[in-house]
Order: structure tokens, then sequence, then C-alpha cells
């Protein structure tokens, strides 16, 4: 089976060179766009680029409004510094994750809430949701929901679309509801994804997307925050921007704010991937269906869409019998020169969360020992 997969993704990229798990494509305008902007000498955060650029990710989403970042960490911790996130505050998530998720947290001193995930798209479970609130948390006469053992404010629940499959929205946003918590969404991986005909990132109250040089599409570095509220993008866009009150020549800041601007030549990266985002999106689709062709019948379980998403299968995943065969997988590969890789350690593993609050991680941990990522990049397969 190893074998027979390694010759299926030489054939899929047509090398016997090294291959590997995510490369950037760069097929259209990016050089011209980049030479634009060195001309211009407008390189860094002021320039026709950063608009244009949010002006095509909010017509391509339909958001309100969207606001450009430096990484999609900086967008999500601005989206929880907009939440009312603070620290001590506890905020709900998922323990399968990309550190980042939780390094947002970390860094404004709020503490991650540990839950299990739903066992097809991999995203914050519902159910291990609902159950954990109903056990441990409580509404105060404020309404603000509380952890009942140590009385620490919860103020958010944080799904990640994982590998660009969307997370239960529905059923989320309806537990945040009950709870008055606010949903985040932590989209970094899933620009082209939808929830039922709606695109990841907008259904909650913020969403964050990554353009980092393994995504979908890149920028080099850099991340976009969206925000459903328009009142609440115009805030963005401020507290972001050093929160600097409009003045021709006087500096004046009503706010700590955060220097999170994107620099005009991320943003003519960005433009031109934009031009090319549909054209890569269907190549990927083209490559997950060989993928999942060539694993049915086999102990090992492609990982699809769920039935109610539209994914852009940024990572394509396989799910191995056992942690026996997710390491002779991942060894022979690798040693053969076509890159495949585990799935993040669960956060709680990591020392830094080690004493972060948690429900039970069947499907997490079960996951985490069998879940092998594959080659990914947009090709023509």
């Amino acid at each position: 089976m190893n074998q027979q997969l390694i010759d299926l993704i030489r054939d899929m990229y047509a090398t016997d060179d090294f291959i590997p798990l995510h490369a950037p494509t760069f097929a259209g305008n990016e050089k011209a766009y980049l030479t634009q902007t060195i001309d211009s000498t407008f390189v860094s955060s002021v320039g026709k680029f950063v608009e244009e650029f949010e002006q095509k990710i909010q017509a391509y989403t339909g958001i309100g409004r969207a606001v450009a970042t430096v990484n999609g960490t900086a967008a999500l911790h601005a989206a929880l510094h907009l939440a009312g996130v603070r620290a001590g505050d506890l905020v709900i998530t998922q323990a399968l994750t990309f550190v980042a998720t939780c390094n947002a947290l970390y860094h404004m001193g709020a503490k991650p809430v540990f839950l299990d995930i739903e066992p097809n798209a991999f995203g914050l479970c519902p159910e291990a949701t609902a159950a954990w609130l109903v056990d441990h948390a409580e509404l105060d006469d404020s309404g603000q929901c509380r952890h009942k053992a140590s009385g620490a404010a919860i103020k958010a629940v944080m799904p990640m679309h994982t590998f660009g499959h969307p997370a239960k929205l529905d059923e989320l946003l309806a537990i945040c509801e009950q709870w008055n918590l606010c949903l985040i969404e932590d989209a970094a991986e899933s620009l082209g994804s939808y929830y039922k005909g709606q695109h990841t990132g907008t259904l909650g109250r913020y969403g964050a997307l990554s353009f980092n040089g393994n995504k979908v599409i890149t920028t080099g570095g850099g991340g976009m925050l969206l925000c459903r509220d328009q009142e609440d993008g115009a805030r963005a866009k401020h507290v972001t921007t050093t929160a600097k009150v409009p003045h021709p020549y006087e500096f004046y800041h009503d706010e700590p704010g955060f220097n999170y601007r994107m620099p005009n030549l991320n943003a003519a990266l960005g433009c031109a991937q934009m031009e090319l985002l549909e054209e890569m999106l269907a190549s990927k689709r083209k490559l997950a269906a060989r993928y999942d062709a060539f694993f049915q019948g086999s102990e090992f379980r492609f990982v699809k869409e769920p039935d109610y998403a539209h994914s852009n299968y940024w990572l394509n995943a396989v799910l191995c019998p056992d942690i026996e065969s997710r390491n002779a997988l991942l060894e022979t590969s690798n040693a053969k020169g076509v890159m495949t890789r585990p799935v993040w350690q669960l956060m709680h593993r990591l020392p830094m969360f080690a004493n972060a609050l948690r429900g039970a991680l069947t499907h997490s941990e079960w996951a985490e020992a069998r879940l092998v990522n594959l080659p990914s990049s947009p090709t023509e397969a």
C-alpha cells in the first residue's frame, strides 16, 4: 500500500524530485503587482493593494468587512480582543488544532478549555461542548457565562475548520446563543470552504483567515480578520492600525492598539493569488478525488468533506488503521522524498497548556494516532 501510494503521488505530480506537503503556486500577476508596488515606493502598510485585497476577500466570502493583518494569529488575537476576551477569561476550543489557535489566547492571558472533536470533519464537537457547559458552567445574574468551580468568565467558543473542512456551525451557534458566548471561527485553513452554502468565517461574529506560504493562496505571511458587522469592522481596522485617530499630521492614539497591518507588498501577492483561486480550488478537488478513489476498499479511510459542506481540501488526509501503520507510512514516504506528516500533537500535551481545563478527548486521541496528511499542492491531477 505505501509504495503504491508513493507511486500515485509521483504520477500526480509528474516528478522524481522531492514533493512537499503544500507548495505555493505563482502562475499569474504576482511579479507584475510586486513590481508595481516597488515602483510606487508604498511597500509598507499604506498602498492600493491592501484595500483592494480586503475588498476582494469581502466580495468572495460575502463578509461585511475584511481587515488585512500581518498573519492569521494576529487576526485571531484581534478577534478575541474585540470580543471582549481579557486576561483570566476562558475560551472553549478544540484540543486537535494548530498551536496558533491557542497562542492567540496565551499572549492575552486568556485560558483555553480543550474539548473533543467530532470524528468526521474533526471540528469542535457540539455535543461535547454542550455537555461540558451543562456540567461546568452557569449564567450569573448579569447573564455572564462563568466556570462554576473558579468563577472565571467564559467568553467565547472558537472552533477550527480542520484541513479546510467546516465544523458543525449551526449547532455551535445555538450553544453560543444559549450561553451568551461569542463564536469566533478559526478559518485559517478554509478559504474556499462553504458551510451549507455560506463561506466559513462568516457565520460567527468574527473569523480569521491565514495566507501563510502553505495555504490555498499565500501573501508570504498574512491574515484577514472577518467581521460580520460593519461597526465591528471599522473598530477592527482602527485597533489593528495602532488605534491612531486620523489627522493630517498629529499622532494621537485613543486606546492601546496593535500594529497588525499587512504590508502592501504582501497584499499585492494576495491580489494576484485571488485571480487564481477558483482554478487552484478546482485542481485541489481533482487531487482529492484521486486520493479518494485510491483508498476505496482499503483499511485506510480518506477524509472527505461532510455532507453539509463544500470543502477546499486544503490538506488531504487519510486515517490509518492504527498507529503502527501510520508510523510506517510516515517513515516510508518521507524516506523516499514524498513529504507526509502526522496531525499536530494535541494541545494539552504541550507544556504551556498542560494544566488547561479539558473534557474527555476520546475522538481527538483516536485521530491523533491515525491521521496522516498527504501532498496537497494544486496540480493538474
